[in-house]
């Protein structure tokens, strides 16, 4: 299966153009719009996209397994800013042992049994639980953390709308730091898969740079 990573320029500087993205929902459609040909079809194939700031300007990244459409990928964002190239040549490039930088951006929660039901989910609140959240999965998600060099760099409850207007808060939390590839086969499942919940909607997408 093939993996593409795109990224286009958000047109901040339109605030027209841009007056509807207010809510998490209203960036998971431009998304999915961008994929014209399953939307119509009524299909969803798995995306990780997050939101990046980057010297004074935001951009949106999509890691996908088709090409997203041009145009559509460019409707919210700087004319002639999307750009979109194969993931694959650098997924296969990563083996056990590397030491790579990283930026996660993540839901992180837990889910508490209550009887014989399914967990209910609880959001983790404090700078210490999101850390710990991350540091309990690392090794299931093929990398460990380098010790001291890793850290929370944004902390929010952004607003996703559901349809019928009702709206509720995610926690979100953005580490960056530097981790060592453990499993080079399930790490690449991490980058293409994502990590927790709530990836529809922004989270779970982790990207790394040597």
């Amino acid at each position: 299966m093939m993996y593409y990573i795109s990224r286009v320029e958000i047109d901040t500087g339109n605030r027209r153009k841009i007056a509807e993205l207010t809510h998490l929902g209203a960036y998971h459609n431009w998304v999915e719009k961008s994929f014209p040909g399953e939307f119509a079809a009524g299909e969803r194939s798995r995306k990780l996209w997050r939101i990046d700031q980057l010297k004074g300007r935001s951009y949106l990244l999509i890691v996908s397994q088709s090409e997203p459409d041009m145009t559509q990928l460019e409707a919210y964002g700087v004319p002639d800013s999307g750009r979109c190239k194969t993931y694959d040549a650098f997924l296969q490039s990563l083996t056990h042992g590397q030491k790579m930088s990283f930026r996660l951006t993540a839901n992180p929660v837990r889910a508490v049994r209550q009887d014989d039901q399914r967990g209910k989910v609880y959001p983790h609140i404090t700078a210490g639980q999101q850390l710990e959240y991350l540091e309990r999965r690392a090794e299931k998600l093929g990398f460990s953390l380098v010790d001291h060099d890793y850290q929370i760099v944004q902390r929010d409850f952004p607003v996703l709308r559901k349809k019928g207007g009702k709206s509720i808060k995610l926690a979100r939390a953005i580490y960056e730091g530097s981790l060592i590839i453990e499993n080079a086969e399930i790490f690449r499942k991490t980058l293409t898969e994502g990590v927790g919940k709530e990836k529809a909607y922004g989270f779970g997408m982790m990207t790394v740079v040597p």
